[in-house]
């Protein structure tokens, strides 16, 4: 996904010259055409988080539009302050692009496990959160997050995800998709989560005989109430799949809406992260999905006893 990512910040840079690139020490093997093709608009940082989003403040006060790149743990939480003081307060044209979103980076610790990134960018003003699910999102992604005069946070998972068919979808900021027709049941999926979404509609429909409607929300902030509230007024039941704590992330914006627009007598939970202790199981990025229950059969099971 990053890769996909990456190529289009490329072409972007090619049509813009006012975009500068920071990385925090990161990126080997992915950056390397950004470096060569544009020495003078690239600069590694190195470790060192907030004096780079300090930095980037002060290029886009120059006119410049910056893009910082990191691990997303590394990313959001580390420069916080920066990002809300400095980017935010003064509404800089400044990109933070999260790098590994979730587990993605299960291997190295807690240190890089990242489920409250889009928790703490959705409490920002002026920040718009975007968390592609598969390669095709993420490309148009950048595109829009790059085209947008001022603050965006944008979430990458490693793998590319898995495709759908994009009929004639065009990307935009507070739009979401349609991947899945169905009328029983509505997922609403985030971010690199989606391939599983998937499996668990198609397992639904199989071992429940239920139509599942799967939606991916790769704009956070803005939102599609819009989309949502087409599809869930005819469900019998409504449920986010998130690679994010249930606190702050997308079930959360759901919940919200649902409640705010008399939609809440239907069936409904938020799958997630749980908020209430520490993940301290150590294994890869799937070992870690199966622990908090984000697989397949064991989301297919979950469901179907809501209903």
């Amino acid at each position: 996904m990053r890769r996909d990512f990456i190529a289009q910040v490329l072409i972007e840079m090619e049509r813009d010259p006012s975009i500068v690139f920071l990385t925090g020490d990161l990126g080997f093997n992915a950056l390397e055409k950004i470096k060569e093709q544009f020495p003078n608009r690239f600069l590694n940082v190195g470790i060192a988080e907030q004096h780079m989003v300090g930095m980037a403040s002060g290029l886009a006060l120059e006119g410049k539009k910056v893009i910082v790149y990191s691990i997303a743990s590394f990313a959001t939480m580390r420069p916080y302050e920066q990002i809300r003081n400095d980017v935010c307060y003064h509404n800089l044209d400044v990109k933070i692009v999260g790098v590994g979103g979730g587990y993605n980076y299960a291997n190295h610790g807690i240190t890089h496990h990242t489920v409250e990134d889009v928790a703490l960018m959705n409490a920002l003003p002026h920040m718009y959160v975007l968390c592609p699910g598969y390669s095709w999102e993420a490309r148009e992604a950048a595109k829009a997050m790059v085209r947008h005069t001022g603050p965006a946070y944008i979430r990458l998972g490693l793998s590319p995800g898995i495709a759908y068919e994009k009929k004639h979808f065009i990307f935009s900021l507070g739009k979401g998709f349609v991947v899945r027709e169905g009328s029983d049941i509505v997922l609403v999926s985030t971010g690199n989560v989606l391939d599983v979404v998937q499996a668990t509609a198609a397992l639904i429909e199989k071992k429940h005989k239920l139509s599942v409607c799967v939606l991916s929300m790769p704009s956070l902030n803005p939102f599609d109430g819009k989309l949502l509230l087409k599809y869930a007024r005819k469900a019998k039941g409504i449920f986010t799949i998130e690679e994010h704590s249930t606190t702050g992330g997308l079930g959360a914006i759901v919940a919200s809406i649902l409640f705010t627009h008399g939609v809440e007598k239907k069936a409904f939970h938020a799958f997630g992260f749980p908020p209430e202790s520490f993940l301290k199981a150590v294994g890869d990025r799937n070992y870690l999905l199966n622990e908090v229950g984000l697989e397949a059969n064991k989301l297919a099971h979950d469901i179907a006893r809501y209903l």
